[in-house]
């Protein structure tokens, strides 16, 4: 194993021991469940948005160490973005995981995910949050 994948493999491992933003937001303008139904992954997403922006977004759930990695880690990098920034990075983090394409420098830690594209049994752990996050945006849109 390269030092490189050692430390995205130490990445991964720290957001799921220690996930950020994990925890309920009692105001939240949109509460989005999602579910792995392959492998027992779940999710409740939290977020509550002000003037166009992300102002909170926390989680619950339990699952493997890629889902709730990939739900911490996306939580740290959409948290305060404009709603618009925040669409443009689940697609940038779905070309890389789903279509195997170079991670954008914008990702940052979440680049530790890379390899979940090799492994096609991991890409809905890997996507889950972002998927409730895609859907807790158009909630939001439509209210």
């Amino acid at each position: 194993m390269s030092l490189l994948e050692e430390l995205y493999r130490e990445a991964i491992m720290l957001h799921a021991k220690n996930p950020r933003n994990f925890g309920e937001i009692a105001d939240a303008d949109v509460v989005i469940e999602g579910r792995n139904t392959s492998c027992g992954d779940e999710i409740t997403l939290y977020l509550k948005a002000d003037g166009g922006r992300i102002a909170d977004i926390a989680f619950r759930g339990h699952g493997c160490a890629i889902s709730q990695s990939s739900a911490s880690m996306m939580t740290e990098q959409v948290k305060g973005r404009s709603l618009e920034e925040a669409r443009d990075l689940i697609g940038k983090f779905k070309r890389m995981v789903v279509e195997g394409q170079p991670p954008a420098p914008e990702l940052g830690d979440l680049r530790a995910l890379e390899g979940t594209a090799k492994l096609h049994s991991r890409v809905k752990c890997a996507t889950l949050a972002w998927n409730a996050l895609e859907e807790a945006l158009l909630k939001l849109e439509e209210a």
